[in-house]
This record gives C-alpha cells, sequence and structure tokens, in this order.
C-alpha cells in the first residue's frame, strides 16, 4: 500500500466515510489462490511478475526452494547450496534457467535442463562500482541486469553455462519497474527521481523509448528523491500502455484529495499524460487493472474503486478527468479454510482479513498476503454492476468493454422489458443501438477478412489475423433464444408494448445495415397473430415492413386457415422473391404444409403432372390421418379422372401408401372404379 511522503498532512476524514457495508461487492479475490509457506525469519517469500510464480526459500535454499504459480498446479521443488541471503530469484520464461542474485555484484545461475550437470555458472556485472538492484528476464534466454549505474542485457548461453553481452547502456537509476507483458523496463533517473526512461525489449535487441518527466504535486523543498516506485504502476490498459502515477495530492489547491495520472507510453513517438483518476480520498492506496480497468484499494476505509478510462470523462483539452464508475465497495469477504487433517478441518473457515498492511500488490490483478501465505488474483463480478449503474446506456458501455460480459447483458436486455424494471422504448432502443454497434463492427471486420483472404491477399499480409469474436457480439440469434422469444412467450407485457420491442430491435438491426434474419420476422408474425391483429400484419406485409424470404411465405401460408388473405399474401411474396413455382411446393411440403402445396399446384394448374408420392410420403410424415386421407382420395379421384381408374399404377410407386390406407382405413375405404 502506497502513503503520502512523511511529513505531509493527510486531509481528516478520509472520505467517503467508513466501510462500505451495502453489499454489491464487485470485486472478488480468486477461488483457487496459490497458498505457500508464510514468511518468517527461516523462510523468505519472492514473487516473479513475469512467471506470476511466488518462491518460497527456506534457509537460503539449503532446506528446499517451493515455486508455485496461478497457472501451474504441480509446484516445482529443488535445493541449492546456501551460499548467503537470496535477494533475488526468478525463473527464465518457460522455467529451464534459474537466476539467483545473492550479492551486489554478480548473478549465479543454474539450469534446469533435463541431462544437464546441476552446476552454477555466475555473471558479474559489467561497470565498475555498480550495484546490482535486480535482473528481469525478457525471454527464454535473455535476462537485464539493473544496476544503480544502467543496465546491461545478456544472452545466456545453457549449453556453455555463460553469458554473451548483447548492449548495455549507462544511466543513473535510482529504482526500476518491469512490464513483462510489453517487455518494457521503466528507470527512474535524475536527483528527485521523476525523469523516467523507457527501455523496449524483443528478440535479442534493446530499444530506447523516448524518457519523460512526472509532475510532481508541487516543487520539492530540498533536492532529494521525490518520486517512489511504490506511486508507479506499468499497465497494459485496452492494448496500450500506461505508466500510472499516484499523485497524494493534486497540483490544484482547490482540490483535495489523491488522483492517479496515466501516462500513454506508445512505441514511437512521446509519452504523454492523457487520463486523471479522481479518488476525492487521501491515505494509502494501492493499485490493480484487472479486465482493462483501474482498480484502486483504499486502506484506511478498507474499501476499492474502478475507473473505466473508455467511458466519457471530462476533457480539458489535453486529458480526460474520470470520476470513478461504482460507488466505493469492499473486497468480497474471503474464507481461509483451514487445513490439517479431516477431523480438524470440521472447523469453520476463518474470514481474511482484507486490506492487510501485509498485503503487497503486483501487476496487473495480484495481491499476495505473505503473513497468510496466499497469493490471489483479483477478478471483477459483473452481476452486482448492474444494480449499482441504473443508467442502462453507461451500464451497456460499461459491460461491452468486458471479458465476460455476453450472459450479464442477455440478462439486462431480459430485465429491462419485464416487471419491475421495464425501461421506457427509447432507453430499450438506446441498449438495442448500443448491441448492434458492436455486431456491425465484427460483422465489418469478418467482412473485410473474407475479402482478403478470398482475393488471395492473405499470403502477402502474415499479419493478417481473423478478428476474434469476443463475448461484446451479440447476435440476433443470442438475442432471439436468450431474450426475445422469452419475452414474447410470457405475454406479461401489453401486446402493443411487445410489438414495438421487437420493431424496435428491427429498426436498430436495419439502421446498422445488418440483414434482419427471417425467425424475427416470424417471431413478429406469430405476436400479431396471436392477438387477432391482422389488420396491421397486413399494413407490415403491404409497406415491406417485413422482408420477403422464403420462410416467411410459408408462414403466411400455413395462417390460412385462420386469416384467408394470407394465402396470397404469401403467393405474391414468393413471386417477389421469383421462385419457381416446384420450389414453392417444396418449400411448403418441406414445412408439412401439404394442403397449402396443394390449394397452389391447383392454383397453378399444375395437379395433373405433379408426384402422387410425394404429396403421400409428406402426409404420412406429418402424422395426421384425416390429411394423409383427404389426400390420397384426391389422387384416387385425379387418377380416376385421368385413367378412368382410381388405382395407382406400379411406375408411381405408392404400393406402401395403398397398403398404409388399408390398415387405418380398411379396404372398403379404398374408391372403386367408376364405370358409365
Amino acid at each position: 500500500m502506497s502513503e503520502p511522503p512523511p511529513g505531509e498532512e493527510e486531509a481528516p476524514g478520509g472520505g467517503g466515510g467508513g466501510r462500505a457495508a451495502e453489499g454489491g461487492c464487485y470485486l472478488a479475490l480468486c477461488a483457487r489462490p496459490v497458498h505457500f509457506e508464510k514468511a518468517n525469519p527461516v523462510n523468505c517469500v519472492f514473487f516473479d511478475e513475469a512467471n506470476k510464480q511466488v518462491f518460497a526459500v527456506r534457509s537460503g535454499g539449503a532446506t528446499g526452494v517451493v515455486v508455485k504459480g496461478l497457472e501451474d498446479r504441480n509446484p516445482i521443488s529443488f535445493r541449492m547450496e546456501d551460499k548467503g541471503e537470496v535477494k533475488c530469484i526468478k525463473f527464465s520464461l518457460g522455467n529451464k534457467i534459474l537466476a539467483v542474485q545473492r550479492t551486489l555484484k554478480s548473478v549465479d545461475f543454474l539450469n534446469f535442463i533435463p541431462d544437464s550437470p546441476q552446476l552454477e555458472y555466475t555473471q558479474e556485472c559489467k561497470t565498475k562500482n555498480a550495484n546490482i538492484l535486480g535482473f528481469c528476464w525478457t525471454s527464454s534466454t535473455e535476462i537485464v541486469f539493473i544496476t544503480d549505474q544502467g543496465i546491461e542485457f545478456y544472452q545466456v548461453l545453457p549449453e556453455k553455462r555463460s553469458l554473451k553481452l548483447l548492449k548495455n547502456q549507462s544511466i543513473n537509476v535510482n529504482w526500476y519497474m518491469y512490464c513483462p507483458e510489453s517487455s518494457v523496463i521503466l528507470l527512474s533517473t535524475t536527483v528527485l527521481g521523476n525523469v523516467l526512461q523507457p527501455f523496449y525489449f524483443k528478440s535479442g535487441t534493446m530499444s530506447k523509448l523516448s524518457k519523460f518527466e512526472i509532475e510532481l504535486p508541487a516543487a520539492p523543498k530540498s533536492s532529494k528523491l521525490s518520486l517512489s516506485e511504490r506511486d508507479i504502476a506499468m499497465a497494459t490498459i485496452y492494448g496500450q500502455l500506461y505508466v500510472l502515477y499516484l499523485r497524494h495530492h493534486s497540483r490544484t489547491s482547490n482540490s483535495t484529495g489523491a488522483e492517479v495520472v496515466l501516462y500513454h507510453l506508445p512505441r514511437e513517438g512521446s509519452c504523454k499524460k492523457t487520463h486523471i483518476l479522481k479518488l476525492n480520498r487521501t491515505g494509502k492506496f494501492a493499485l490493480n487493472v484487472v479486465d482493462n480497468l483501474v482498480v484502486v484499494h483504499h486502506q484506511d476505509t478498507e474499501t476499492s474503486v474502478i475507473f473505466d478510462i473508455k467511458l466519457k470523462g471530462e476533457f480539458d483539452g489535453s486529458t480526460t478527468i474520470h470520476q470513478f464508475v461504482l460507488p466505493p465497495r469492499s473486497i468480497q469477504p474471503y474464507q481461509i479454510p483451514v487445513a490439517g487433517p479431516a477431523s480438524v478441518t470440521s472447523q469453520s473457515p476463518v474470514p481474511c482479513k482484507l486490506y492487510s498492511s501485509s498485503w503487497i500488490v503486483f501487476q496487473p490483478d495480484i495481491i499476495i498476503s505473505a503473513s497468510e501465505g496466499y497469493l490471489w488474483s483479483l477478478q471483477v463480478k459483473l452481476e452486482p454492476v448492474v444494480n449499482l449503474l441504473l443508467d442502462k446506456g453507461k451500464l451497456m458501455d460499461f459491460l461491452l468493454q468486458r471479458k465476460e460480459c455476453k450472459m450479464v447483458i442477455l440478462s439486462v436486455c431480459s430485465q429491462m422489458l419485464s416487471e419491475p424494471e421495464r425501461g421506457s422504448l427509447s432507453v430499450i432502443a438506446t441498449v438495442f443501438d448500443k448491441l448492434n454497434h458492436e455486431y456491425k463492427k465484427y460483422l465489418e471486420a469478418e467482412q473485410s477478412y473474407t475479402m482478403v483472404v478470398e482475393a488471395g491477399l492473405s499470403r502477402s499480409n502474415p499479419l493478417l489475423k481473423r478478428p476474434v469474436r469476443t463475448q461484446a457480439v451479440i447476435d440476433q440469434s443470442d438475442m432471439y433464444t436468450h431474450v426475445l422469444s422469452v419475452f414474447t412467450e410470457k405475454k406479461e407485457a401489453p401486446h402493443k408494448f411487445t410489438i414495438a420491442v421487437l420493431m424496435e430491435y428491427i429498426r436498430s438491426l436495419n439502421q446498422f445495415q445488418i440483414a434482419v434474419q427471417h425467425y424475427l420476422y416470424e417471431l413478429v408474425i406469430k405476436t400479431l397473430v396471436q392477438h387477432n391483429l391482422f389488420y396491421m400484419l397486413h399494413q407490415f406485409l403491404q409497406y415491406h415492413v417485413l422482408s420477403d424470404s422464403k420462410p416467411l411465405a410459408c408462414l403466411l401460408l400455413s395462417l390460412e386457415s385462420i386469416y384467408p388473405p394470407a394465402h396470397q399474401l404469401s403467393l405474391d411474396m414468393l413471386k417477389r422473391l421469383s421462385t419457381a413455382n416446384d420450389e414453392i411446393v417444396e418449400v411448403l411440403l418441406s414445412k408439412h404444409q401439404v394442403l397449402a402445396a396443394l390449394r397452389f399446384i391447383r392454383g397453378i394448374g399444375g395437379h395433373d403432372s405433379i408426384s402422387a408420392r410425394k404429396f403421400l410420403d409428406a402426409a404420412k410424415q406429418a402424422e395426421d390421418d384425416m390429411l394423409f386421407y383427404t389426400i390420397f382420395r384426391f389422387f384416387e379421384q385425379r387418377n380416376q379422372r385421368l385413367r378412368g381408374n382410381p388405382s395407382f399404377t406400379p411406375g408411381e410407386h405408392c404400393e406402401e401408401h395403398v397398403t398404409f390406407f388399408k390398415q387405418v382405413f380398411g379396404e372398403q375405404a379404398l374408391m372403386k372404379p367408376t364405370t358409365f
């Protein structure tokens, strides 16, 4: 936890008063933490932010080293000679080489490669009189030493058990920070420490990025180190690297309370101050970044707040000022299970002390309690957010940026359509538009990708990747399955509202030029029919509010018995679709609309040449004996009219249907030949 420099007064009250006991915790510690031996005089605990591993080193390694990570469930255990106090210990990416710093001048290495001898080899820092502040692995075989006089970039050659210097740079260093996600090391330079120099590492190369200055709250009284590493964090937010500076007092005298200043650090170009997060309180703070949200923990009130830099803030011409998205809440209470034999574990679990002074926070989302021996990743829970962020538009903007958002968004959509939280149509329209905006972006990206691939240009552009479908892409089938069909089946809303909602969704799809799927139109038609709103149905079709499609035409044909004009409306639609007559028949038969198909064929005068077997097959599949009887009798009459005999000829292959007819209705029901 970071606190103001000594000798500076804290504002009384600490803002936001007391524990937030109103419930609705939107932050939680992960359910499966890493449990390690707690820190004590014999056991030292280290954390490696690149591999996200905890090292428990007993007696300098002589009585064992245990390495555990959140991802790897199988800990690595080994022993090493006790050659003095361990200052820093980390595995290379992939756990093949171990590096241990025991002195200020050198780092020891040990290979963890099968059949490789377990012999240590050492690398001293090149710069005379320099002290090693620490080291960072940037790949499986590349390592950077940070000294108080600069940085040294090495390649480790495990077979030769030696290191090769790739590059070094002289610069006075107060402290350093490493962001493994972006392979950037940040060095604090100058007497005050507020000029930061970043370096970027990639496959054997080291690039110097442009240095920048952190604006200190006020002109320092003396020329001593004024920027502590406790007040700086580095994290990737929405794919961009930011340096976060926790400024305990605002530069403007009229505002009390601390703030977090975000500096955007691009690969090329200069670093710029882009966002200010207003904390409106003072005291001890710690920062995490989870799911692209900046989380600020406040120890005094034992609460946390979250900021989303994608949401609108106040723009003052150069920076955007943000307030926290949700009211302060505590992390969800966490129970520590009692370890030990089964007889003992019947004891109830112990509540974990949240916001403890022994907590250490690492980027982006790690919280470690060395005194209790736990490492957690911090998580954002989206369900409680729904009840805390009542503006549905803002809620959607927030949810659409989160990784696991789909089911929460769909439940919000269902809620706003039902009592007691039914929203106005304008709110519903806003939500639909926000969802379809994301949906359209994905469809366009997918379309561009397909065009490039089909044009054969993908080979010349190896960086081209298929667009990733995130959970924010909520398509028509999602809305139909989880929201709209359920909403229409409930029948709890007035039918006018139900139809207005369906039409609003269709309007939104049209606005974004997204082709509307036929099942949405079918839902509209079924809803209109349930409420006998045939005049509205007629208007929708007449003015082409419902787009023509074959499935829609079939649905209309099936409505003929309750709304006779539907037959003609359907045929007109099929004609507009320039559907061939035999195809119309096929479509109708596939939908078990056997009588409708027969009427259609009679209407166009083609009933003398159609296949009896095809119609009898369809009638039998419908499992409706009276329908089968009607169709069978029609073809008997046709045979009598065309051939003077009701029987089927062998070429018509209707024997099984004749047998079935006799089984169900008896032989006497067969039509007798009429003679004149």
